[in-house]
């Protein structure tokens, strides 16, 4: 190509003007082929131009697009970015309800100089129209020396290195008040996080205590930018709160004795990610074992928790804390499932709040397991519940959910069936193994 080409507008039309007669597509039309050249391609996506545009698509617009691969789908593609909107593209399979709640997601717009950038909309945030200079923060001092007010923080750097602590977690560290502080008292008109995983988009803010508008943008729109910090940039967020209501489910097999060993794993994801490894694989594993043992008889009873709400705040925990009242003093153990099964790393366990012992004991049972590597004790799932009551607790992951977690990959792709079996395999062995320990053989010395 002579000419100078300087978008990708401009590389698209000059493509389809340099090879108008050569195939563009092969369409199969039973058993034959029908070639599409890139003159016909251009006339087809031209009037769909046109036909946006008589919609009211321009620039900064979004347009979702929900269909299998074809002809009709790559015109639209094609057209949507020749009107100047912005792609949107959904799999035509995912269920009703989560194309719809990504299409209400759609609802956010970043524009500089006029022109579109990628972003996402943060969980629970409130709905704002700013246009607004944009005041750029890399460190706490450099938080503390800005003047945010009315304008639009840009957060990046060792701010965003690790998502907000939402402000009511019982998680959360000083550092993380001492950020929420400076925020909410400097009043930005709104604000933007800069999450700089390539190629993946993970939100940096999701609290609905948090009122602050705001939003995320992946390292590419970044360098735009940081590259023009104090420049107007204009941030939409279309966005509506409403109530919901929610539950844990439970299951429950008596045994002789009153005494029980609760098997758990949370159902819900985070928005906007399908949570394959977090966490449909600990769910298939709670699932798979309710199977395993429905029809055995047992010392001690068995009682499987899927809670809800463990990706935002432990609103399933507390809720199970309000109705167990006193009952925690009959729990043998408490296993975890929480990210187990993934393709790209071995299945993990660790041990917490359990008396030497046990930690013996389980070292013996997973030493068959090669796959299964040990790791230190971690805080952040529903085992938390009962270890910081004294509860021994059995944690399942696996080191390739973290690389996925929270993510709009984590797809079922990623999930080994072969890893999925050998956690039901591994802890029925445990739950096995338990039912003739007596209840204080397990708990921590005092």
């Amino acid at each position: 190509m002579k000419k100078s080409v300087k978008t990708l507008n401009r590389v698209l039309l000059t493509t389809m003007e340099t090879y108008a007669d050569k195939t563009c597509f092969k369409i199969k039309q039973g058993e034959r082929y029908r070639n599409i050249s890139y003159r016909q391609f251009d006339g087809m996506t031209c009037r769909m131009v046109k036909f946006l545009q008589s919609l009211g698509i321009s620039k900064g617009e979004r347009v979702a697009i929900a269909a299998d691969n074809s002809l009709q789908w790559m015109m639209v593609y094609v057209a949507t970015l020749l009107a100047g909107g912005v792609i949107a593209p959904l799999r035509a399979s995912l269920a009703p309800d989560t194309l719809h709640f990504m299409l209400e997601d759609l609802g956010a717009s970043l524009t500089l100089n006029g022109e579109p950038l990628d972003v996402a909309a943060n969980a629970f945030s409130p709905a704002c129209d700013v246009t607004a200079p944009l005041v750029p923060a890399c460190t706490i001092a450099e938080l503390e020396a800005a003047d945010l007010n009315g304008r639009i923080g840009l957060l990046y750097g060792d701010l965003t290195t690790a998502p907000l602590a939402c402000k009511s977690w019982f998680l959360k560290t000083e550092r993380d008040d001492q950020i929420i502080r400076l925020l909410e008292e400097k009043e930005p008109a709104a604000l933007i996080t800069i999450q700089t995983k390539a190629g993946l988009l993970e939100r940096l803010i999701e609290d609905w205590e948090f009122l602050i508008p705001s939003a995320t943008v992946p390292a590419m729109t970044s360098l735009a930018l940081l590259r023009q910090s104090g420049s107007h940039v204009r941030l939409r967020i279309d966005s509506r709160q409403a109530p919901g209501s929610t539950a844990n489910l439970v299951g429950r097999k008596p045994g002789n004795n009153p005494e029980k060993i609760v098997l758990c794993a949370h159902y819900d994801t985070k928005f906007d990610t399908p949570g394959a490894s977090d966490n449909g694989g600990g769910a298939a594993v709670l699932l798979a074992l309710a199977e395993r043992f429905r029809h055995e008889k047992m010392n001690y009873g068995l009682e499987f928790v899927a809670f809800t709400g463990e990706e935002y705040l432990p609103i399933g925990d507390d809720e199970y804390l309000r109705r167990s009242g006193d009952g925690f003093d009959q729990i043998v153990a408490a296993v975890n499932f929480d990210g187990v099964g993934s393709l790209l790393g071995p299945n993990t366990i660790t041990l917490i709040a359990a008396s030497q012992p046990f930690q013996e004991h389980l070292n013996r049972l997973t030493a068959p397991y090669p796959g299964v590597a040990w790791v230190p004790p971690w805080p952040e799932s529903n085992h938390s519940t009962f270890s910081m009551r004294g509860i021994p607790s059995i944690a399942f992951s696996s080191v390739g959910a973290f690389r996925l977690a929270h993510m709009r990959d984590d797809t079922v792709e990623w999930i080994s069936e072969a890893r999925l079996d050998e956690a039901v395999a591994l802890s029925s062995q445990i739950i096995e193994s338990l039912q003739d320990k007596p209840l204080a053989w397990g708990r921590p010395p005092e």
